[in-house]
């Protein structure tokens, strides 16, 4: 039976790889529903992208949903400097005619979960939080009903993208994040750990683009714009595919590994604000919260990546 998810994002390019990827993989995958959030870019342009990549996979019956344009407590960060201008720079792709639906992604998120069977969503932040923290925070009850929640963000290892202690998605949003990390739900964790070990180098890219179809050249375009910032920032040999992670692990998680262990976040601190605290080598006696994962077999990763996009 194919898992049922909700997509959470801010796209970006490397979002809507993700939501291809789980778009290409109905056996493994149903996704009920796309929540935009503020993040890489602001939302009108997050909502307006989703609807983009769904388009752009021939899936406009997918529901895309507008939530929060702002963090819970603070001023919004973007990252127009990585994802460019729209957030989907790179490919000319047209604007969506598929409808944004009327209500708001926070109370699509609670009355999903209260009218499927307990313990059969999966939530799927690519983003920062603030939509399912929200929904937590507005419907306590619907907590006990998710079945996992596999996000994108943190890192322990790599440690920040954003600033010299935090990544992206968690920096943005820390109090959201510290109310999902809190949550006693399942996590699955994707941080920079892995995601900078799944590297869209030049072979990757071609072969992707050599799919010769309308979503191989998109993605291999997406790609192409996406890496430069950070080839240049680390001197790596092609840029991390970080929230595609998150649809590969639901599809198959043997690629990944990880430990369990206890994650905090830091809400408070000037220096390390959005830091994920993660006793990697269990030296407190803080209880696991988190799968963390920190590898994964990269060629299987793009080997799956490919063949999915090619079903396009």
């Amino acid at each position: 039976m194919a898992r049922k998810i909700i997509i959470d994002t801010d796209p970006g390019q490397d979002d809507a790889v993700a939501i291809l990827l789980a778009l290409a993989s109905p056996e493994e995958i149903e996704v009920l529903g796309i929540t935009a959030v503020a993040g890489n870019v602001p939302l009108p342009l997050t909502q307006k992208n989703s609807r983009i990549v769904c388009e752009l996979a021939d899936r406009p019956d997918v529901k895309v949903f507008a939530g929060c344009d702002a963090p819970m407590k603070r001023k919004l960060h973007t990252a127009e400097h990585v994802h460019g201008k729209t957030g989907l720079n790179g490919p000319v792709l047209p604007d969506p005619t598929m409808p944004l639906q009327d209500q708001h992604a926070v109370d699509f998120i609670i009355e999903t979960l209260r009218a499927e069977p307990e313990g059969t969503v999966t939530l799927c932040p690519l983003g920062p939080l603030t939509n399912i923290a929200t929904a937590f925070e507005k419907a306590p009850d619907i907590v006990s009903r998710v079945q996992e929640i596999v996000l994108m963000g943190g890192a322990y290892f790599e440690v920040g993208n954003i600033t010299p202690a935090a990544e992206f998605n968690i920096y943005v949003d820390p109090e959201a994040a510290d109310l999902v990390f809190k949550s006693d739900i399942p996590l699955v964790v994707m941080p920079l750990d892995v995601t900078h070990k799944v590297l869209a180098t030049r072979p990757r890219i071609e072969a992707i683009r050599a799919l010769d179809t309308k979503v191989g050249h998109a993605v291999a375009e997406m790609t192409d714009f996406f890496e430069r910032f950070d080839v240049e920032k680390y001197g790596s040999l092609g840029g991390p595919l970080h929230d595609p992670c998150v649809t590969a692990y639901l599809i198959r998680p043997e690629i990944f590994e990880g430990r369990h262990i206890n994650v905090e976040i830091e809400t408070s601190s000037e220096l390390t604000l959005g830091m994920t605290v993660a006793d990697w080598w269990r030296v407190t006696d803080r209880a696991p919260n988190a799968l963390f994962i920190g590898s994964a077999d990269d060629e299987a990763f793009f080997d799956l990546l490919t063949e999915r996009l090619g079903r396009f």
